[in-house]
């Protein structure tokens, strides 16, 4: 979202500036402008509906006959409007309808990692009642790093039991809640990186999954959701979006060029997860046009994929003002009311913005719009709102209607997300072991760096004010009473380093945490970086803090996408380090009892760390894979060749694991159920295979895995492929399975994946059809191998058996028949 339209939704006095000069206005400053806004605005104790039973009208309309089919109900509903009240719906503060008894509907609600508002100045959800405060879980991007489906569905379904629980209190005027954010993390620059799954396919399309179901208030494994929605989740932004503001470029204007190959293998996989498993009943589209077409007006996007490819059943929103950018900003179309029509009849259905209310009356007298594509799109937003049950009459008697205010904050959504932020925390360094910290040894503690003691970096963007916030410092103190305590630095940006104030708290005291990294200053919406290395002066605080110490420091970072700490990683006056992403209210606890050997750390990093020799690359370059022969090293680790400071999936622990295959049922897979060209080319395309043999190809993988150290721990299990042929544009190495165990020091467990060779040992070609080659495939985890070979041949080999049984069969028959005297033969 943007900040330019949050004013113009609340009519503030400033929205006569243009939309140019509004972006350039100091964020800040907007903040505290439109924080003033919500003075006026009060809660009340009746959330919003519609069908009230009291009403003698409601028994006249269809639509409130919770009977009949929610498609009934719809049609019955637009039939009722006027052409001025349909053009009113097709927004994202939806006005009221007072004589059918619709009340306002704002659909714009964010649960990024908790229920929460954008700069204070949401109406969608307000926290100026009796609920001051939602459970803040950590950032997405140290969720991801669990990798642990079930945890990420777990708080989804905390957040959707808290959004009821905000509604029902009377301070939410929506369900729709514009989350989660599955882009693909492509460029460790990107400030909204953060709040996504990392730059995996498969993760992400995971994360999507139990995310959507955990928040709609489906179950973990799906299918039982039916009509009724606990919240509305939305899958954004569709799609290929992962550049905001970079030297000058920003997401308005951009124009990306993706290739069919990128878009098929990288940038769709988790959008087509999310509307096909996850079953989201939202999805937004980007601001960026792909290949010159606005992501908000391409019906091949929207209509052809999302809908008749994946079969899409929901609404679809623009990112807020993208309409107008079409035409304002990105001079698409002739005249406004062109935007308003190539959107609606791209499939779009919703308008976050004023454009689709200002100019949808003026295209249908010009005939560029029909009234037909405006009854679409209302038919898609209502069904939204009824399967919410906001047209069921009183919410305190429906399905939902029992989660109150307690189940805000409550202590088992704070145990969640202590455990997601112990399980996120990743030790990317421990020389010596010197981590665990030993509690009776260690009686005071210098720490020193300006995350130690901030709250509002706990919690990065995206974020309502968490329930009960403990900082770094805070939870060390509950271990080390004796604690010195400096920022180092000024801010964040470290434009004034403080180290010889810092250096006096170091001498004397038994161990120094120095907690350094990034904040929304330096990574956020509508700002990227332009460097990986710490900011202003870190370096140099954490250098010469760590030659001053008495023994090797530990250093932790907060921050959501990745620091080139070469320096640190190097220096063996820093022992040990820590990547806490943005961990969420109960951050400084999990990190304290990582630090003290409480908790095991698991967390494996979701992302590529690159070194900041990755940013003479612009920013703008979409594509994936590599390209020799000019120097391009490719984006993430299933095609960047070039150094790194970690690696995908890297993460350290307190204990050993060591991994065993256990003999495959079968080596072979074969894939052939009819000839084809492809063949001789040695690959074959996976929409030729066909749905039934693709599902018969499949074959189970089982991984023994054992604890072999002292300490139990929470074990994230990853299985990646690679072809013994590299190149061809293939994957280096792709994951194509994730689990965790939880295993006590000298125990060992069975881990089981299903590996189907149609999903997970395919990949796109040229024209983005997604094909299998044949040959020797490796299964990998940690340093242990399997090989699996793809065969292609005429006949299956249960087939082939058969065929083979034939001629043994024919000449069997024929030497005994010559033995036997014809005379016998023909009686």
């Amino acid at each position: 979202m943007t900040v330019r339209y949050i004013l113009r939704i609340n009519q503030n006095p400033m929205r006569h500036l243009s939309t140019r000069k509004m972006k350039l206005l100091d964020l800040s400053l907007l903040i505290h402008l439109c924080s003033l806004l919500l003075v006026s605005t009060q809660p009340t104790d009746q959330p919003p509906f519609s069908c009230d039973s009291t009403d003698p009208l409601t028994e006249s309309y269809n639509f409130c006959k919770t009977t009949l089919p929610i498609n009934r109900r719809v049609e019955d509903l637009v039939s009722r409007l006027t052409l001025d009240e349909k053009i009113s719906q097709l927004v994202s503060t939806a006005t009221a309808i007072p004589r059918l008894g619709i009340p306002g509907y704002e659909w714009w609600s964010e649960a990024l990692h908790g229920v929460a508002f954008v700069a204070n100045i949401s109406q969608g959800i307000r926290f100026n009642g009796t609920i001051r405060s939602a459970t803040s879980f950590p950032q997405v991007i140290l969720a991801a790093a669990s990798f642990d489906p079930y945890l990420w569905y777990r708080i989804g379904q905390a957040i959707g039991i808290e959004a009821r629980g905000v509604y029902n209190a009377g301070q939410a005027r929506g369900m729709t809640f514009w989350t989660p954010n599955i882009n693909i993390f492509r460029d460790p620059r990107w400030g909204r990186g953060q709040e996504t799954p990392g730059e995996d396919p498969l993760v992400t399309g995971k994360y999507a999954v139990s995310f959507v179901r955990g928040i709609q208030g489906d179950s973990f494994e799906g299918g039982k959701l039916g009509e009724s929605l606990q919240v509305s989740a939305c899958c954004k932004h569709f799609t290929a979006y992962d550049l905001d503001n970079w030297k000058g470029i920003n997401r308005f204007v951009f124009d990306a060029n993706v290739t069919l190959q990128d878009l098929a293998d990288t940038y769709q996989p988790p959008f087509q997860s999310c509307i096909e498993k996850g079953k989201a009943s939202g999805v937004m589209c980007a601001y960026n046009r792909i290949n010159g077409v606005p992501n908000c007006a391409d019906y091949n996007l929207l209509s052809k994929t999302a809908r008749g490819q994946w079969g899409f059943n929901g609404y679809i929103t623009s990112d807020c003002d993208a309409v107008s950018i079409i035409y304002d900003e990105q001079g698409y179309v002739k005249e406004p009311e062109d935007a308003v029509a190539d959107v609606l009849t791209a499939g779009m259905d919703l308008d976050c913005g004023e454009y689709s209310k200002n100019y949808t009356g003026s295209a249908i007298e010009k005939k560029k719009v029909a009234v037909s594509d405006i009854d679409r799109a209302l038919h898609n937003l209502f069904s939204i709102r009824m399967r919410l049950g906001l047209f069921n009459g009183n919410p305190a008697k429906q399905p939902f209607g029992n989660i109150g205010s307690d189940q805000v904050c409550s202590q088992e959504h704070l145990n969640l997300a202590l455990e997601a932020a112990r399980n996120g925390i990743v030790l990317l360094k421990n020389d010596n072991r010197l981590l665990p910290l030993a509690k009776t040894e260690i009686t005071s503690l210098a720490v020193i760096g300006p995350n130690a003691n901030s709250s509002e970096t706990l919690v990065g963007n995206y974020a309502g004010p968490p329930c009960n916030p403990v900082t770094p410092l805070q939870g060390l103190q509950s271990y080390v009473k004796n604690i010195n305590y400096h920022p180092g630095c000024n801010t964040v940006n470290c434009s004034s380093d403080l180290t010889d104030e810092a250096m006096k708290i170091v001498k004397g005291t038994d161990q120094v945490v120095l907690v350094m990294g990034l904040d929304q200053t330096q990574e956020r919406e509508a700002h990227d970086r332009v460097d990986l290395v710490l900011p202003g002066h870190q370096q140099k605080l954490v250098t010469r803090i760590a030659s001053a110490a008495n023994k090797p420091v530990i250093l932790v970072l907060l921050c959501g996408g990745p620091v080139d700490i070469t320096f640190a990683k190097n220096d063996q006056n820093i022992g040990s380090i820590i990547w806490a992403g943005y961990p969420g209210e109960a951050g400084g606890r999990a990190l304290a009892e990582i630090i003290f050997g409480d908790h095991n750390p698991g967390g494996r990093l979701p992302i590529t760390w690159y070194p900041q020799n990755l940013t003479k690359i612009p920013m703008t370059d979409m594509r994936m894979r590599p390209e020799p022969s000019s120097g391009y090293p490719g984006r993430t680790y299933r095609f960047y060749q070039g150094p790194k400071v970690f690696e995908f999936g890297y993460g350290l622990s307190y204990t050993n694991y060591s991994y065993e295959f256990l003999p495959l049922t079968k080596d072979k897979v074969y894939l052939n159920n009819q000839s084809s060209d492809k063949i001789a080319l040695g690959y074959k395309s996976v929409s030729e295979m066909g749905t039934e043999l693709c599902e018969k190809s499949k074959l189970p993988v089982t991984v023994r895995v054992q604890n072999n150290g002292e300490m139990d721990g929470k074990h994230a299990v990853l299985l990646f492929v690679r072809q013994a042929k590299t190149g061809n544009e293939r994957p280096i190495k792709q994951l194509v399975g994730f689990n965790n165990v939880d295993l006590k020091a000298g125990e060992n467990a069975e881990i089981k994946f299903e590996l189907s060779p149609c999903e997970h040992l395919s990949s796109a070609e040229g024209d983005g059809q997604m094909v299998v080659d044949e040959g020797s495939h490796f299964l990998s985890i940690g340093d242990k191998e399997s090989e699996i070979t793809v065969v292609f041949s005429e006949d299956t080999s249960d087939a082939a058996t058969s065929k083979l049984m034939i001629l043994p069969r024919i000449l069997i028959f024929f030497y005994i028949y010559s033995f036997i005297p014809m005379h016998i033969v023909l009686k």
